[in-house]
């Protein structure tokens, strides 16, 4: 059996098709016609835009308009000024147009690769598919072409670019395994997209298995298991009619609110980086958007997004919400998140270092740019703002000073805004869990941000593997962390979110239900999952599951239990 990383949950059972990429080698040469070699990568630039927009055309018809635009944002990096212009630089410097394009793409990649956050790794592989794309038009190589795949087949690959996946017929392809990519990578949303069972990072993949193999993929567990026995065969069959069931199943919390047993009322909403994905969210039935990761509008730049950029961008995903909750999170750079024009300085320990709000207050410039962007752009919805890594309260009070500073500018100016839009942060630091009793006086509303709260209440890295076990939010000490700060904002009637990934966590949902937590915020393809997962607990079942959590004292134990209540 192939163990890797559950991306598309379902069971696929097919025979394998390994997909081989050819090699990009190539020898540099040096260029001595400089103008001809930038007409040659010119060319190249369109052929790819011209080949990446029948992509799009494809997976508009086989996935949606959402996930065409995954094609089309690769268009953008290619056309990126920036991109160009130091391209074009290095064949003027007399690098020929394969050799100038892989060093600057490659520049990219280092970047986005060097973080722990899986977000902004996943603009590593847009890029790299990019850099794969130009270099083959380079060469003379032609794409891979998957579409005429036979039914029945199990893709198998090193790594399933979106350009492969663009090709994929979805009533063919009955599994996908690779070697590379995680659950936020572009190929696993398309995978769930078309309903597709995935498992990515199965290590040595393309050594261990062979063309035409039966395998048995396990999207939900991660596991693979090649040339399955007959008993196996019937015991996989019968679970994928399971899951195929239960698919259906949760069609019918669609369109509903989201109660418990006991019809307590919960807020479920989504996850988003980008204000077309709010559309994402209300398509899989989110009430909202609990957390709008910001950081991205300034990676897609080559230099900082003006106010009335941020401005378009933060009204546009409000109007699609029609009046449905936005919280908009302040700008979150710093640590795993480097964005390279903003000239960041290098440091040993960035994650405790000058990042999020510690940024934002120190480049008061940045800072109020945005806010008044937000600002501005909360008379035409139902906006909130949060501040990230909140550490001491002085952090929350110099930041709603400086949004009251804003608003009697706006005012002066005649400019509409929400008076009493609200303020709240994230709680994602163990001195703000500590202090929670102390910030709930004065913060709006709490969102806990459970990955970073993990890792700082531990002090471990998730990143590595040395003490990733370490790295889990049944650890009893981080129970204990969440618990209080829920409280905390009960003691003071301010609400209280959860925006990391435990709030999708069916082992989590009866504990936060009991700790008493009003809002869950999550990927937008987790929605009726968590909806039908809440529905299933009352109070009091919940409150004798969290006493008894509370009692134990290691993390496999509190697992060990949960797995026999959910």
């Amino acid at each position: 059996m192939l163990k890797g990383t559950g991306v598309s949950d379902g069971i696929g059972i097919g025979r394998v098709l390994v997909i081989e990429e050819h090699s990009l080698e190539y020898t540099p040469k040096a260029i001595t016609d400089k103008k001809a070699e930038t007409e040659r990568f010119n060319d190249a630039v369109k052929i790819f835009c011209k080949n990446t927009e029948k992509q799009a055309d494809s997976l508009r018809i086989s996935a949606g308009e959402k996930e065409a635009e995954i094609m089309l944002g690769h268009i953008s990096i290619v056309k990126d000024p920036y991109l160009t212009g130091e391209v074009e630089k290095l064949i003027n410097d007399g690098q020929c147009a394969e050799s100038a394009f892989e060093n600057i793409c490659d520049m990219f990649i280092s970047i986005f690769s060097s973080t722990d956050d899986e977000l902004t790794k996943q603009r590593a592989a847009d890029v790299r598919d990019v850099k794969t794309g130009i270099l083959k038009i380079l060469l003379g190589i032609d794409d891979i072409d998957i579409s005429e795949a036979p039914k029945g087949t199990v893709l198998a690959a090193k790594e399933l670019t979106p350009s492969m996946a663009a090709g994929i017929n979805k009533e063919n392809i009955v599994g996908i395994i690779t070697e590379t990519g995680g659950t936020t990578s572009h190929s696993a949303i398309l995978a769930r997209v078309l309903e597709i069972p995935a498992v990515m990072s199965i290590p040595d993949l393309l050594k261990l298995v062979q063309n035409g193999n039966t395998v048995i993929v396990d999207g939900s567990s991660g596991e693979v298991l090649e040339s399955p026995d007959n008993a196996q065969l019937e015991r996989y069959t019968e679970k994928q009619e399971q899951l195929l069931r239960e698919r259906r199943e949760l069609e019918n919390f669609r369109g509903k609110v989201t109660v418990s047993a006991d019809g307590e009322r919960y807020e479920l909403v989504c996850n988003i980086g980008k204000p077309e994905d709010a559309a994402k969210a209300l398509e899989f039935d989110g009430e909202g958007v609990g957390l709008f990761r910001t950081e991205f509008l300034f990676m897609d730049k080559t230099s900082l997004p003006s106010e009335d950029e941020q401005f378009r961008e933060y009204k546009k995903a409000a109007l699609i919400l029609k009046g449905k909750p936005l919280i908009i999170r302040t700008l979150d750079i710093g640590g795993d998140k480097e964005i390279p024009y903003m000239g960041l300085k290098k440091e040993d320990n960035p994650f405790m270092g000058f990042r999020a709000i510690r940024y934002c207050l120190k480049n008061r410039e940045i800072f109020k740019t945005q806010l008044r962007a937000i600002l501005r752009a909360s008379s035409f919805g139902n906006i909130s703002i949060m501040f990230p890594l909140i550490t001491c309260i002085e952090e929350l009070r110099e930041g709603t000073a400086l949004i009251e500073e804003i608003k009697s500018e706006l005012r002066t100016e005649g400019t509409e805004f929400d008076e009493n839009i609200r303020v709240g942060i994230m709680v994602e630091t163990a001195s703000a869990a500590v202090i929670a009793d102390i910030l709930a006086k004065e913060a709006d509303f709490f969102s806990i941000g459970t990955n970073d709260l993990t890792g700082y209440t531990m002090s471990c890295d998730r990143g590595n593997s040395d003490v990733s076990y370490l790295y889990s939010v049944l650890q009893p000490s981080v129970l204990r962390m969440i618990k209080r700060i829920i409280e905390c904002a009960r003691e003071n009637n301010i609400p209280v979110g959860m925006c990391g990934e435990a709030a999708a966590d069916p082992m989590m949902i009866p504990l936060l239900i009991s700790f008493g937590l009003t809002e869950f915020s999550v990927s937008a393809p987790s929605v009726l999952k968590v909806r039908k997962c809440i529905s299933g607990w009352t109070k009091q079942k919940a409150d004798e599951a969290a006493k008894k959590v509370m009692s134990l004292d290691t993390r496999q134990s509190v697992y060990d239990y949960l797995k026999t209540v959910i």
